[in-house]
């Protein structure tokens, strides 16, 4: 008996457009949720909303759809205005996909018919047809007459997908679509539902909170902070060159080392770096990145006088955990007040008390001005 798993289908191409929001506000009473947000999509790209819960993520994705309207602003899609200070369209007529977080799906539908909802302007033989043929694209061909409530997670959310895309939107919107499915499964749903996005070519917006996800998923990233964009890039753009502390400790494991600003730099045990921009005498952090300090075992007898200038400083390992394809070490080195944090390929050898040369890359070394704590920035499962 054949183990292979059925090839399945295509799903059907959409005629993808482009999005643009100009200067979009939204306020509740005094409190702006949205707060002069520009973005344009181009058509078929994917872009991931990315930030904090309570920074404005899932309230753009409404205000894109037309479930919510913009205080003010203007919101485009093919150039053609859906809300603006004279015109709103609801959602029927923005040709958008709507997946949520919680699925939506109706609990006294079957599958197929949870999929064919949103073709009540077909046929019924032809709403059947196109309900069939993406359900076998999502591998749920079997279960078209089951009802939500008797599938898995991961079942549901396919139905949702299914759902989202067979009317061919010229924009989908999703909503932290894979919160709630465990770790492997999840992985798996990306890999799908990005596979499937990329076929049907649809313009996409997806809000998460996940920075890897954001990374995986998307062709470009929207950091949302306080209801306001701070910064849309590639992965490599905000990885290699984020424009604040608060986007640099989105995408990077960072030590954050006060300094303060003086002649046009910082001075510090590891050395001193330039601060372009920051004032005389400003309070800066100088960050550096887990992956890009090196320790090497010191040999019994080597010499313990080092300095910052010749590239090297004296520490001493204080704790080590072994995370799988990392180890995670706190180290004492001198001339810090508190222990830098590590994160190495390999343990060489190192255990607690072992004394290390330690090394810093000070290519990937940032300065930023002090910003908020990170504790301020929670990354929470639910959104405003």
């Amino acid at each position: 008996m054949s183990s292979a798993i059925a090839p399945r289908g295509r799903a059907a191409a959409t005629f993808a457009a482009s999005l643009k929001l100009e200067n979009v506000t939204r306020r509740y009473g005094e409190a702006a949720a949205l707060d002069c947000v520009d973005l344009a999509v181009a058509p078929g790209e994917i872009v991931c909303l990315l930030g904090p819960s309570g920074c404005g993520k899932t309230t753009l994705l409404r205000v894109i759809s037309g479930i919510e309207r913009p205080t003010s602003g203007v919101v485009l899609i093919n150039d053609r205005e859906v809300a603006g200070p004279n015109r709103f369209e609801p959602p029927e007529n923005r040709s958008v996909g709507l997946m949520f977080q919680d699925f939506a799906l109706f609990p006294h539908l079957t599958v197929i018919e949870n999929v064919a909802f949103g073709l009540k302007s077909l046929p019924s033989a032809d709403r059947n047809t196109a309900a069939r043929a993406i359900l076998d694209r999502v591998g749920l061909a079997a279960f078209v007459d089951a009802y939500p409530s008797t599938l898995s997670g991961g079942q549901q959310q396919r139905v949702a997908l299914a759902r989202a895309i067979v009317p061919r939107p010229a924009v989908m919107l999703m909503d932290e679509p894979f919160s709630g499915l465990d770790v492997q499964l999840r992985d798996t749903m990306q890999e799908e539902t990005l596979s499937l996005l990329r076929e049907t070519r649809a313009t996409s917006v997806i809000v998460t909170h996940h920075p890897e996800e954001a990374m995986r998923l998307s062709d470009r990233i929207a950091v949302l902070r306080a209801g306001r964009i701070v910064q849309v890039g590639t992965t490599l753009d905000l990885f290699r060159d984020p424009a604040s502390l608060f986007v640099a400790r989105l995408f990077s494991e960072i030590n954050e080392i006060p300094a303060r600003v003086a002649g046009g730099r910082i001075d510090t045990a590891a050395g001193a770096f330039a601060a372009p921009g920051l004032a005389e005498g400003a309070a800066a952090v100088l960050c550096v990145r887990e992956r890009a300090v090196t320790l090497t075992p010191m040999a019994n007898g080597a010499s313990k006088s080092m300095s910052a200038s010749g590239g090297q400083m004296m520490g001493r390992v204080l704790d080590l955990k072994f995370l799988g394809d990392v180890t995670r070490l706190d180290v004492a080195v001198e001339g810090f007040d508190q222990p830098l944090r590590v994160r190495s390929a390999g343990r060489d050898g190192l255990r607690r008390g072992s004394e290390v040369s330690v090394s810093i890359d000070r290519a990937s070394v940032l300065v930023f001005p002090l910003d908020a704590p990170a504790s301020l920035d929670v990354h929470a499962r639910d959104d405003g």
